[in-house]
């Protein structure tokens, strides 16, 4: 009915309106798992702070904060439109809220959009180098939804895409770039693919069926596993070089230390024949992988 008689005219019912746009949110944030924009966000923070060796401006910390959030919104939900399709007849992945019905194409296309639009506010009020950048920016993140359609190298650019984020921090701050930051985006690529190639293992047999590229399904599960262990380790190195490049102290390398830890015990929860914990891998330790490479860096930039 959602309209009510005032004066002898129809007139809407604003509750109702709004309540179905708080709806529509809500479904949206539950599609793109909102919550796990904590990846990310901690190594952009880490950029920033590499940046100035300390703690920079509030301002720039809630416009970079804004423009994390909005570049991750805008991609996630871009990748649930491109897939949606694709979903509906993956087991896994048809009750997601698009294939289900939950949410309608216009609404997600829209909340895409305003995303985009929020970055670039967002990078316009940072400075200059970060304006000029947001398309480019905007374009690695939503082109990264059709990789997996021509090649198997999609984890990997995955990883770029969110290798971007402590590039992004400091260029937020200092308007430029530096060899040190670069080093710490392939750092934070090498893990994204890493476990990006772990979670797509559960997938290799409706990507054989359907003709999805991915490692997984190209060279088995078992060698993916393995090419995970390798970046991993990989960006293992790369911190100790960052740590030693910006000259940090013993609580960075304990954070490098702990993060190693946990993605051993990440690699240890799965086998080529046995997926069963792989979420717990996914979800738990990465997420604790971001925020314990936060503090221990954080508290070294702050103390030294």
């Amino acid at each position: 009915m959602g309209e009510m008689i005032s004066n002898g005219a129809l007139t809407p019912q604003p509750p109702k309106a709004a309540a179905g746009l708080g709806r529509k949110i809500r479904v949206t944030l539950e599609m793109i798992k909102f919550e796990h924009s904590i990846f990310a966000l901690p190594f952009a923070l880490i950029g920033a702070m590499l940046a100035v060796h300390g703690w920079p401006a509030w301002r720039q910390i809630f416009w970079l904060i804004v423009a994390m959030v909005a570049a991750r919104s805008a991609a996630m939900t871009f990748n649930r439109i491109v897939d949606r399709k694709m979903d509906a007849l993956n087991p896994r992945t048809r009750m997601r809220a698009l294939p289900a019905g939950r949410l309608s194409l216009r609404f997600a296309a829209a909340f895409t959009v305003a995303s985009c639009a929020v970055l670039v506010l967002a990078a316009w009020e940072l400075n200059p180098l970060a304006f000029r950048l947001s398309p480019v920016a905007l374009a690695i993140l939503l082109l990264y939804s059709y990789a997996k359609r021509f090649t198997l190298f999609t984890h990997v650019i995955l990883g770029v895409a969110d290798g971007l984020s402590p590039v992004a921090g400091w260029i937020a701050v200092r308007g430029d770039v530096s060899l040190s930051v670069i080093l710490l985006g392939v750092a934070v690529a090498l893990w994204v693919a890493g476990f990006d190639l772990i979670y797509a293992c559960q997938d290799v047999d409706f990507d054989r069926a359907h003709g999805v590229h991915s490692a997984p399904r190209r060279f088995g599960v078992a060698a993916a596993l393995y090419a995970s262990m390798a970046f991993h380790a990989a960006m293992l190195a790369i911190l100790v070089i960052v740590a030693r490049r910006e000259h940090l102290g013993l609580l960075a390398l304990a954070g490098i230390g702990a993060v190693g830890l946990l993605l051993a015990y990440e690699h240890s929860l799965v086998r080529p024949k046995d997926l069963s914990r792989l979420n717990a891998a996914f979800f738990t330790i990465n997420g604790t992988v971001s925020i314990i490479f936060f503090i221990t860096w954080a508290a070294d930039l702050l103390i030294h």
